[in-house]
């Protein structure tokens, strides 16, 4: 059974989850489930980047030590992804003492194999406490980072150890040519690529004067023992979640997927592999950098004042509509727009009308013309058009395009609507001898529903699965296979009228 073995960024510990962690972790959420339904042994990692200034600076501000802020931020966002059904197999804290171990280890390691990369200076220089990193001037406007603009930025002058990231330009160069796949989608390539042709400045690996976070494992020359910069203890998280330093048989490296967001691109396809390389270790498959959810053409800020209550938005329609509107509507390559009126339109038009209409009419004439059971299917034109959706929806997804993905699915509820309208069942169960003909259009009907929602499972699974068990499909629809929906046939299954599975009125909050 082939491996995949996903991770999306570890969110920082400094405040609640927000409408942005939730799109990369429904997001990958639902990459992981597609690959479980491809028949693949699946290890999907989240978690936690618990150290660094920014976090001690939150805790200092709420009168606590940082590890009760973690812990209790931790248990938040756990909370919050248990309810919008995250599948993730391990979710990682870097305060772990395994992780903290892994980290130095990995140092230590690109000591042995790169002896040089790790070195000595004296540095100054403008760092944002939002990003943990230090600002070059094409990233400050008007004195403030572009990504932080409402923070002030720090001058900063220490001795530190530094990373030889120069070093390794021209092999991320030639990486890159060799892999072109390696970091999607095309646009967030091609910035790194130019990021490249300027050139790469050496990185700082420690911090002075910064208790919290995992020791350096070397002092420096006069005997300061430092902190290791907060990249260089949350990228090495992907490896440390597999064991390393030692060898556990559940997960080895290298990841097949890291899901980001686009604004730590540089991190991830450039300092981290850069890293990997040093300490002769294998680079991942592909990095996919997500785009970010606006409101109202503003990126999310809590400092900035932009904010969307999460559990409001999931609370209006329920966790799989929430989940179902996000990534139907923003595109996983780039930015898009959350509004409460889109995803009113969104619900009523695609789940309400659309994929439940259809569903709560299919299972009512069966019910109601052939006592439940779903007749006996015989191949129609309507077969080859499935096969064509199918076929787009796999490729949709094999590319991350979970969007186009969406698009394939509701391109076969819209027209198994209209098939409904023009085959008139009702009027064919009044009419001699049109039996034949209501058979096949019931069992036509079925069996795009049963594809239809084995295609929707890793987005809605809630919602999938209670209309998996209303047509009678046997065990769990997360449970069916992608490749085997071409040969799926209902026949013989007895299906059961259930629930309004997406009602007019918001459900209670869950």
């Amino acid at each position: 059974m082939a491996e995949y073995y996903l991770t999306t960024a570890i969110d920082y510990a400094n405040g609640d989850p927000h409408l942005g962690h939730a799109f990369e972790k429904i997001g990958a959420d639902v990459i992981a489930r597609y690959h479980r339904m491809l028949g693949e042994r699946v290890w999907f990692l989240i978690g936690m980047d618990e150290h660094g200034q920014k976090v001690a600076q939150t805790a200092a501000d709420r009168g606590l030590a940082p590890q009760v802020l973690v812990d209790e931020v931790a248990e938040i966002f756990q909370a919050m992804w248990r309810r919008l059904g995250i599948s993730n197999d391990q979710f990682i804290r870097t305060t772990a003492p395994a992780h903290k171990q892994g980290v130095q280890a990995l140092i230590e390691r690109i000591f042995e194999k790169s002896p040089g990369d790790f070195y000595e200076k004296s540095y100054e220089g403008y760092y944002c406490v939002g990003c943990e990193s230090f600002k070059q001037d094409n990233e400050i406007i008007d004195g403030r980072c572009v990504l932080h603009p409402t923070r002030v930025l720090e001058w900063v002058e220490e001795r530190n150890w530094f990373f030889r990231l120069s070093r390794y330009r021209d092999f991320l160069r030639a990486h890159f040519e060799a892999h072109p796949d390696f970091l999607q989608p095309a646009s967030r390539r091609n910035e790194i690529l130019s990021l490249l042709e300027q050139g790469l400045d050496d990185v700082s690996a420690s911090r002075a004067r910064l208790a919290w976070g995992v020791p350096f494992p070397r002092p420096t020359s006069d005997g300061e023992v430092q902190t290791t910069y907060v990249w260089f203890d949350a990228l090495p998280n992907y490896l440390t979640a597999t064991g390393f330093p030692g060898v556990e048989p559940r997960q080895h490296w290298p990841a097949q997927l890291h899901v980001i967001g686009k604004d730590i691109t540089r991190f991830h396809s450039v300092i981290w592999p850069a890293m990997l390389k040093a300490a002769e270790l294998e680079l991942p498959e592909r990095i996919w950098a997500h785009g970010f959810v606006n409101l109202g053409g503003e990126r999310f800020s809590k400092s900035a004042g932009v904010k969307l209550e999460l559990s409001e938005a999931i609370d209006k329609f329920g966790p799989d509509a929430f989940r179902y509107f996000l990534l139907r509507e923003i595109p996983f390559d780039t930015d898009g727009n959350f509004s409460w009126e889109r995803f009113e339109e969104r619900y009523t038009s695609d789940l309400a009308n659309g994929y439940g209409n259809l569903a709560s009419r299919a299972i009512a004439m069966i019910e109601k013309y052939r006592e439940g059971v779903v007749p006996r299917l015989e191949r129609n034109d309507s077969y080859a058009e499935d096969l064509r959706d199918i076929a787009d929806y796999v490729d949709a997804m094999n590319d991350h395009l979970l969007h186009r993905g969406l698009e394939a699915v509701f391109h076969n509820v819209d027209n198994a609507n209209e098939y409904v309208t023009m085959q008139a069942p009702w009027k064919l169960a009044r009419e001699a001898g049109s039996a034949a003909a209501l058979d096949e259009t019931l069992a036509t009907l079925a069996r795009k529903l049963a594809i239809e929602t084995v295609l929707l499972a890793p987005f809605m699974p809630a919602k999938a699965q209670a209309v998996w068990e209303q047509l009678g499909g046997p065990g769990a629809v997360a449970d069916q296979r992608i490749a085997a929906l071409e040969r799926l046939d209902p026949s013989g299954w007895r299906v059961t009228k259930g629930a309004p599975l997406f009602p007019r009125e918001a459900p209670a909050a869950a």
